[in-house]
């Protein structure tokens, strides 16, 4: 498979990280986006990351909320290699702790959530259409959660972003699928990363989530970055406006 362009955004923790990481390593071209420049900084220089992958690698800091820098990564990664193959939607938050049921949060910090978890979706998946359409091509990533499908208790906006996101790649499946382009949604469960360690880190509340989930474990980055790989490949190319559920059969129950 020749090198393909692929944009990661949220790229320097978490699944972001692992998405772009294993990229890499299979010779893709990435270009990692996220809102701390300082992260993508010590990502680039960490060698169990992105060192050494200087040729294949660009790195821009913004806001996936703000139009004006999600308009300039597209912009930029045309201008690097003149294609865009690939776009994950990996950015997202929970909230903060004030972010609970519906009549506590606030509204700003529901404003907040959304801003991130779904405009910062739609913004990137506009900005790279046309492009896509122009060439008839191209694979949307967006990761939703089985907050998509089932409510988190306690987390009103994180769980109703979810359901839009899985929406939003719906609908772009089936407005696109005639222009060759491809819109995913990879719903993981409880993974370990720093969004989640607060939580996991308390081993009452560890053992809370461990509880519901048939297999007994938490799942890792490297494991949602392998279903990342699938989806965004060609061997799921008949694969679209679908919603793979990774969460170790906790929604099955």
């Amino acid at each position: 498979m020749s090198q393909r362009v692929v944009i990661v955004t949220g790229a320097a923790s978490g699944n972001g990280l692992a998405i772009a990481s294993r990229q890499l390593a299979l010779g893709d071209f990435v270009v990692a986006f996220d809102v701390s420049e300082l992260a993508l900084a010590r990502c680039e220089a960490a060698a169990e990351h992105w060192a050494g992958h200087d040729d294949s690698l660009l790195t821009v800091s913004g806001d996936v909320s703000d139009e004006e820098d999600v308009k300039r990564l597209i912009d930029l990664a045309l201008k690097r290699h003149g294609r865009v193959d690939v776009l994950v939607n990996n950015a997202g938050i929970t909230g903060s702790q004030l972010a609970t049921d519906a009549h506590t949060t606030p509204v700003d910090e529901f404003d907040r959530v959304f801003a991130v978890n779904v405009r910062g979706v739609f913004l990137g998946c506009h900005a790279v259409l046309p492009h896509m359409l122009e060439r008839k091509a191209g694979v949307i990533l967006n990761i939703a959660s089985v907050a998509s499908f089932v409510a988190f208790p306690k987390r009103a906006a994180y769980t109703a972003s979810k359901g839009a996101v899985m929406q939003l790649t719906r609908s772009i499946a089936v407005d696109y699928a005639k222009d060759g382009i491809r819109c995913n949604a990879l719903c993981p469960g409880m993974i370990e990363t720093p969004m989640t360690q607060w939580r996991l880190d308390q081993p009452d509340l560890r053992a809370q989530v461990v509880a519901r989930i048939p297999q007994s474990r938490i799942g890792t980055a490297g494991e949602v970055a392998a279903a990342a790989e699938f989806l965004v490949s060609e061997s799921a190319s008949y694969v679209n406006g679908a919603a793979l559920v990774m969460d170790g059969g906790m929604t099955a129950i």
